[in-house]
């Protein structure tokens, strides 16, 4: 009896064990429900939005090919080329990573009036983005980068650009179409990849005007480009740009970050060099961390699972964040939201982007 008594005990505890896992099964599912319930409440309101993307526009070109003998002639592959593509880079890529979400992405750069000038035209009007501020000059060169990919793996990269002093009748054009521009969109990011576009008196100008308009401004820092970046909405470097940025030397990657910790003294110096109300720093596969005076770093890990190509994985990052912002959701809903949005594309070959239904996914998974 007392055997039978000890095995009726034993199943009672293993019921007992069942019933609190579903209850935090249940409970599990509740939360998850929430934030799949809140993305799909910003959604409809992304949709609604205009954002004016400023800065380094670029072609991305991709050579695909298989690599199956070494070149006689020197001990480098030879690539059999099997397709050819392109997309806008840089930062006509955030615009095209806005555009499957909202109501209109604007992108103002300059580019010269070449073929690949052309070429970059055509992929735009494509993707339905608006090329009213996009500035051709004659003496310019479009900015192209050429990836060599074989087995999924870059090979080599071809960059053709020459960086030459903006003209001052650049400066004017391109704050005369701001001061169109500004009125009818919800926010402007400024995407800098240190090309010539984004001077520090332009930015300074620019940034005035659009601060007194009362709109969300953000911006994707290079640290070879002496801008002050003083009073945005917020700024997302990477960790070697934060670093770099801070004027302080890289350490190794943290897992934590108590005060005492690198990463959080450089957040300390961006913030108070900045003041910016936020600091979203990408950690590659670490994910980002979300930094804002008086209160605690909010780090999210990395939601990607496999990684093809890493290529504009930060315009993913700034476009969903400061779309999410514009939108409404908090800055840690923004940094949720922009950190499984980079976790799909760098899924992906080339410069990705992708949809509402993938990022949608992305939070169920």
């Amino acid at each position: 009896m007392r055997g039978l008594r000890e095995n009726d005990k034993i199943a009672d505890g293993w019921a007992d064990q069942i019933f609190r896992c579903a209850q935090g099964w249940n409970l599990w599912q509740t939360l998850f429900s929430m934030e799949i319930e809140r993305l799909r409440q910003l959604l409809p309101a992304f949709s609604s939005k205009r954002i004016l993307v400023i800065g380094d526009v670029m072609l991305d070109e991709f050579i695909w090919g298989k690599v199956s003998r070494i070149s006689p002639e020197a001990p480098v592959p030879v690539v059999e080329v099997t397709g050819e593509s392109a997309y806008p880079g840089g930062a006509a890529n955030v615009a095209r990573n806005l555009r499957a979400f909202c109501a209109d992405a604007l992108v103002m750069g300059v580019v010269g009036t070449d073929r690949h000038a052309e070429s970059l035209r055509t992929l735009l009007l494509d993707l339905g983005l608006g090329l009213d501020s996009l500035i051709a000059e004659d003496s310019f060169q479009t900015i192209v980068k050429t990836r060599i990919v074989a087995r999924h793996q870059q090979m080599v990269r071809v960059d053709r650009e020459k960086i030459t002093p903006a003209p001052p009748a650049r400066l004017a054009l391109a704050l005369s179409q701001l001061e169109k521009i500004l009125p009818t969109v919800d926010a402007v990011i400024f995407e800098d990849y240190a090309k010539g576009f984004l001077t520090k008196e332009f930015v300074d100008l620019a940034t005035a005007r659009i601060l007194a308009a009362g709109k969300i401004v953000t911006a994707d820092p290079n640290p070879q480009n002496p801008i002050a970046w003083r009073g945005l909405t917020a700024i997302k470097p990477n960790r070697t740009e934060a670093f770099r940025c801070a004027n302080i030397v890289e350490s190794d990657p943290e897992t934590d970050f108590l005060p005492n910790s690198q990463l959080t003294l450089v957040s300390q110096c961006l913030l108070e060099k900045w003041q910016a109300e936020y600091l979203l720093i990408t950690l590659g596969e670490q994910g980002m961390v979300l930094f804002e005076k008086n209160r605690a770093p909010y780090h999210i890990p990395t939601q990607a699972r496999e990684v093809y190509d890493v290529s504009g994985a930060g315009d993913t990052a700034i476009a969903l964040f400061t779309l999410a912002l514009a939108a409404g959701a908090t800055a840690r809903e923004a940094a949720e939201i922009s950190n499984h949005a980079s976790s799909v594309v760098v899924g992906k070959l080339g410069t990705a982007t992708l949809t509402p239904g993938e990022l949608t996914d992305s939070f169920i998974r």
